[in-house]
This record gives C-alpha cells, sequence and structure tokens, in this order.
C-alpha cells in the first residue's frame, strides 16, 4: 500500500504544489549548506589569518572532485530512479540505488587513496606556494583520507529527495551544517587544531549527515532498499551518460578556481588570492542556491519524463526559470550594494586586498542575471535524457568559453577583465540555450 501512494502522489498533486514541496527543502538545505561553507571561511579567515584562508582556497578542489563523483554517479541515478518510479517499476528503481551507492563508496576510497599517496605534488598542481603550502597539506591529507564520507552522504540525500523524502534531505543538510559550524568553533577557537580541525569538522557533520538519512529505510513509503544485484555494466553506463553533466559542473567549478588563483597569482600576487578566494566563498553560496532549484525540478521533471506528461513538464520548467530570474536579479543587486560588508565579513584584511574584492564582486555578479537559467536548463535537458544539449551547456560556461575569456580578457582589461570572464561566459552560453530551444521547437 506504502508503495502505491508513493506512486500516486506526483500524479494526482498540482504541478505548483509538488513544484513548492521540493523547491522549498531543496533550497533551505542548500542556503543552510552555503552558510556552512562561508562559516567555514569566516572561522578559518578571522581565527588563522588571510594566507591559511588561501591556503584552505586552493585545497577546495579537492572537496569539489569528491563532490563532483556523489553527484556524477548520485544524480545518474536519481534520474533514472525517478524515470523508472514514474513508469511503475519499483523494483528496477531499487537495483539503480544499490548500484549507486556501493559504486561511489568503492570509487572514493581508491581514488582518495591514490591522492594521498602522491599529496605534496598535488598541492603544487592546485596552485600552492611556499606560503600556502603547510595550510593546502593539512587540509588535503583530511579531506582525502576520509572523503568516501561526504562522497557516499550526498548520493544518498540525492536518492532520498527522489525517493519522496525532500525534507529528510533538508533536515540532514541543516544537521550537517550546524555540526560542522560548531566542532568548526571547538576545533578551531577552543583546542586550536588549525585547518586540519576546519576539514575534520566537515567529515564529522557529513558523517552526521549519512546517519539521520538512514532513518529513510525505516519508513512505511520508502521504495529505497539494498537489494542483491549483479554489476550491471548497460546500466553502470547509462547512469554515468546522464550524471556527466553534474559531474562536469563540479569539476568546471575546480577549473573555475584553479585557473582563477593561477590569473590572479600572476597578476596580483598572494593579494590577489585572498580577494578571490572572499569572492569565491560568496560565489559557492549563490551557486549552490542555484543548485537547489535545479535539484527541487530534476525529481519531478525526471518522474514526468517516466510517466511520459508534457504538460506537467512544460509547466514546472516555467516556475523553475521564473524562480530563478528572480533570485539572480536579487544576488545582483546585493552584490552591487553590500559588497563592502561582504568582504568585511571575512576578517580584517589588507587595504591592498580589500580594494581588489570590493570592486571584483560587483563585477562578478553580473553572472547572476544568467546563471539561473542556464542551470535550470542543464538540469531540463539533463532529466529528458538530452545528455548533450546537459554537457554543452555545463562545458562551455566554466572550462571552454571561460578559459578562452581568461586568455583574452586579461590582456585587454587587466583584472577587470579576470572578474568578466564568468558573466562574459555565462551570457554567451545563455544565447546558444535560447538558439537551441527556438530552433528545437520549429
Amino acid at each position: 500500500m506504502g508503495e502505491q501512494q508513493l506512486l500516486n502522489r506526483l500524479d494526482t498533486e498540482s504541478v505548483g504544489k509538488s513544484f513548492m514541496r521540493y523547491l522549498i527543502p531543496s533550497t533551505v538545505g542548500m542556503i543552510l549548506m552555503a552558510i556552512n561553507i562561508v562559516v567555514d571561511g569566516i572561522m578559518v579567515g578571522n581565527r588563522l589569518g588571510p594566507v591559511a584562508l588561501a591556503g584552505v582556497g586552493i585545497a577546495v578542489p579537492v572537496y569539489t572532485i569528491f563532490v563532483a563523483m556523489s553527484l556524477w554517479i548520485g544524480i545518474g541515478a536519481a534520474t533514472r530512479y525517478s524515470a523508472e518510479m514514474g513508469a511503475k517499476r519499483p523494483d528496477k528503481a531499487r537495483v539503480i540505488f544499490s548500484h549507486a551507492i556501493i559504486s561511489i563508496f568503492i570509487l572514493t576510497i581508491i581514488i582518495g587513496l591514490l591522492a594521498y599517496l602522491n599529496r605534496a605534488k598535488l598541492a603544487y598542481l592546485l596552485g600552492a606556494n611556499t606560503d600556502t603550502f603547510p595550510y593546502v597539506a593539512d587540509y588535503m591529507s583530511i579531506m582525502l583520507l576520509f572523503g568516501f564520507v561526504f562522497t557516499v552522504e550526498n548520493a544518498f540525500s540525492i536518492l532520498v529527495r527522489n525517493d519522496g523524502g525532500p525534507n529528510l534531505s533538508m533536515i540532514a543538510l541543516v544537521s550537517t551544517s550546524l555540526v560542522n559550524i560548531g566542532l568548526n568553533y571547538v576545533f578551531l577557537f577552543v583546542l586550536d587544531y588549525g585547518v586540519r580541525g576546519a576539514a575534520a569538522a566537515t567529515v564529522i557533520g557529513a558523517a552526521v549527515g549519512m546517519i539521520i538519512l538512514s532513518t529513510h529505510f525505516f519508513k512505511k513509503k520508502s521504495n529505497l532498499r539494498f537489494v542483491r544485484f549483479k554489476f550491471d555494466q548497460k546500466l553502470f553506463l547509462i547512469v554515468l551518460i546522464i550524471g556527466f553533466p553534474s559531474f562536469l559542473a563540479e569539476v568546471g567549478f575546480s577549473v573555475f578556481t584553479i585557473s582563477h588563483n593561477n590569473t590572479f597569482e600572476r597578476l596580483a600576487g598572494t593579494a590577489g588570492v585572498s580577494a578571490f578566494t572572499i569572492l569565491n566563498y560568496v560565489h559557492s553560496v549563490m551557486l549552490l542556491l542555484f543548485l537547489g532549484m535545479g535539484a527541487a525540478i530534476q525529481p519531478l521533471i525526471s518522474y514526468y519524463y517516466g510517466a511520459k506528461n508534457e504538460e506537467k513538464m512544460k509547466k514546472t520548467l516555467r516556475m523553475a526559470i521564473g524562480t530563478s530570474v528572480g533570485a539572480g536579479i536579487l544576488f545582483f543587486f546585493i552584490g552591487l550594494f553590500a559588497s563592502g560588508p561582504i568582504v568585511g565579513l571575512f576578517g580584517d584584511f589588507p587595504e591592498e586586498v580589500m580594494a581588489l574584492a570590493i570592486p571584483g564582486i560587483k563585477l562578478f555578479f553580473i553572472a547572476y542575471l544568467f546563471m539561473g537559467m542556464n542551470f535550470v536548463m542543464m538540469t531540463y535537458y539533463q532529466s529528458i535524457g538530452q545528455i548533450r544539449m546537459a554537457t554543452w551547456i555545463t562545458a562551455s560556461r566554466e572550462i571552454v568559453f571561460l578559459l578562452i575569456l581568461l586568455a583574452i580578457l586579461p590582456k585587454i582589461l587587466g583584472l577587470t577583465g579576470v572578474w568578466l570572464a564568468i558573466p562574459t561566459s555565462e551570457f554567451i552560453v545563455l544565447i546558444t540555450i535560447f538558439y537551441y530551444h527556438w530552433k528545437w521547437n520549429r
């Protein structure tokens, strides 16, 4: 009986109600995750100073790569999972779930150990210098050894959301954030563990989130179950293909971070890297909010696609685009009028860092006028199996166009060109989406 209820709620509920039921917990969860990231930065910046903050900023791509892997398999599996539920095939959905969690666990342990054995080389590759190396190495070693905790937790969270548990996903995210913030304070200010403490707080927070998500197994309405399965190469490949744009989006964030760190290091030294690190913390917040909107529509679009309900798909897309445009305009104005106070949050920085970061935020925030729509359209194409277009959106916004613009704009506009690379890239990608959508719907 529970299964039937689960299968029918999205069939009978109005699109607006379903959209809000997924959007609110998804956005609240992401806001808390974002606050979590910022509080990390504020605590490290205030307790250990700008060089330590820059060191953590350089090591962040390691965390990002792990999250990328969990999204690759997690979103790929979740998209198939919801489509199977929409098509009323819950048994197939369970096999997909079991495949996903086991694969992520094994893959992250292997990659984490290999990277840990080469951690010194990796630190310099990511942009560490003699000042920042000790902080990069300390932060990274914890992340590499225990990365599997937050990859499994993240994939689990995505699948619980797709199994009709958006509120439980949110509660787990909230708990993860609160534990992380509390432990950060204890490890940094009371026990004086340095950046290792900040990394350990992140891992322990994720472990708490995973325990909370496990309660979903005991719910009557839950379809998630670990079932015995034979490794299915074809299914695994389908999951990897569908999830690839999500993986690429996170890898793109690493490319964005590393390319900007190196460009700022070249043009403005450690002060430039510190200024960019502040912006990157704030950008992570905005990015997570847009990701929250994507996370809200993915289960719905995938389910309606499996159920062959085109009208509900279109309605959901319209609502998501409206929401993302409104959010983008709001973020743009926040950057315009509050860049000074935003920078001040991260500690008392030298004048040269402030002079770079404040105008930088104003310029960079232009990107949010276009970024939300790009995110929503990427998720939409991914959820209906148009993987080529979804991959194009992701690869071009943070890798292809970004690297081309970073090579050209700073030569013409100096540092202003570095800040404007992402807004220009997002705008170009949005034009390609309009063109594709127009051509496809002719």
